[in-house]
C-alpha cells in the first residue's frame, strides 16, 4: 500500500525501504542506501544494502547457516543457473534495506511473508538488467532486534522464517523451469547438511582467529532447525506448488482499478487531516 501511495505522488523517482527495528539508525545509512539510485551518473535502478555487525560474536544465522549454504547446495545439484548466481552474489541477501527506481516498484510483485527479501531479489532479476543492480555498505556497525530460534514451533521465530524463505526460493526456481521431485529434495537436504556443517567449521575457525565467542552447540542446533524447516518447505511445495499468490504489482492493480492510486492518495491525505 505504501508503494501505491508513493507512486500516486507522481513526483518521486526513488523509493527506499529499511527495517523498522534498526538500533543504530542514522542519516548516513539512508544516504548511502539511496545514493547509487539517485545519482544519474551511476545509472542504477536497484541497490541493496549490506553492513557489519560488530559485537563479540557472529550474527546473521539465517544468512550464514541457511541461505548461503542452501543456495550453494542448489548450485551443486543444478549447475550454473543465472538466478542462483545472482542471489549468491549479494553480501547479505536477507538485508531488508534496499532502494529502487519507482518504475521497478511499479512492476514488482512481493511475497507477504518472511520470503520478502528473496522474493524481491527474484522480481528484480526478472524485471531489471543485472548491470543496473548494485550493493553498497550502508553502515560501519549495524544492530537490530533478534528473533528467537524457536526450533519446535513452525509458527514463529527463525524456523518460521526458514520455512517461508525456502518456499519462496523453491517457487522462484520452479518458475525458472526447475523440476522438483521427492528424490530431488532428499538430495538437496543431504547436500545442504554437508555444506552447512563445512561452513560451521569455517565460522568456528574464523571466530578463533578473531577472538570471537562461538557456541558450537547453538550453531549446530540452528543448522538442525533449518534442516527441519527445509523439509517442511519441501513438503508444502510438493503438495501445493503454487501456494499463496504474490501480492500483485501496482501495474496489475491499476489495470483492474484505474482510479486506485488517486483513491489511496486521497485516503491518506484525508486521514492526516
Amino acid at each position: 500500500m505504501a508503494y501505491g501511495y508513493i507512486i500516486a505522488q507522481k513526483n518521486i523517482d526513488v523509493i527506499a525501504l529499511h527495517d523498522c527495528d534498526i538500533l543504530t539508525y542514522n542519516r548516513e545509512l539512508l544516504a548511502r542506501l539511496c545514493y547509487p539510485v539517485t545519482n544519474p551518473n551511476l545509472d542504477y535502478e536497484f541497490c541493496k544494502g549490506y553492513y557489519s555487525r560488530v559485537t563479540d560474536r557472529m550474527h546473521g544465522r539465517v544468512t550464514r547457516l541457511l541461505v548461503t549454504p542452501l543456495i550453494r547446495s542448489l548450485k551443486k545439484i543444478l549447475g550454473h543457473l543465472p538466478l542462483l548466481e545472482f542471489m549468491d552474489s549479494f553480501r547479505y541477501p536477507l538485508a531488508g534495506e534496499f532502494s529502487m527506481d519507482v518504475d521497478i516498484a511499479r512492476v514488482n510483485r512481493i511475497p507477504g511473508d518472511w520470503g520478502l527479501e528473496v522474493g524481491v531479489m527474484a522480481e528484480v532479476y526478472r524485471n531489471c538488467a543485472v548491470r543496473r543492480v548494485c550493493q553498497v555498505e550502508i553502515a560501519e556497525n549495524y544492530e537490530h532486534k533478534h528473533q528467537v530460534l524457536s526450533p519446535d514451533d513452525t509458527s514463529k521465530g527463525l524456523l518460521k522464517m526458514c520455512i517461508d524463505i525456502s518456499k519462496s526460493l523453491f517457487r522462484t526456481l520452479a518458475s525458472e523451469g526447475v523440476v522438483f521431485s521427492d528424490g530431488f529434495f532428499k538430495t538437496l537436504i543431504a547436500t545442504y547438511v554437508r555444506t552447512a556443517q563445512d561452513m560451521l567449521k569455517y565460522y568456528e575457525d574464523d571466530s578463533a582467529v578473531n577472538g570471537l565467542v562461538f557456541d558450537r552447540h547453538e550453531e549446530s542446533l540452528a543448522v538442525e532447525t533449518f534442516t527441519n524447516g527445509i523439509k517442511k518447505a519441501s513438503e508444502t511445495i510438493t503438495k501445493d506448488p503454487l501456494g499463496v499468490p504474490l501480492i500483485p504489482s501496482w501495474d496489475r492493480v491499476t489495470s483492474a482499478l484505474p482510479d486506485i492510486l488517486d483513491m489511496v492518495k486521497n485516503a491518506v491525505e484525508e486521514d492526516n487531516k
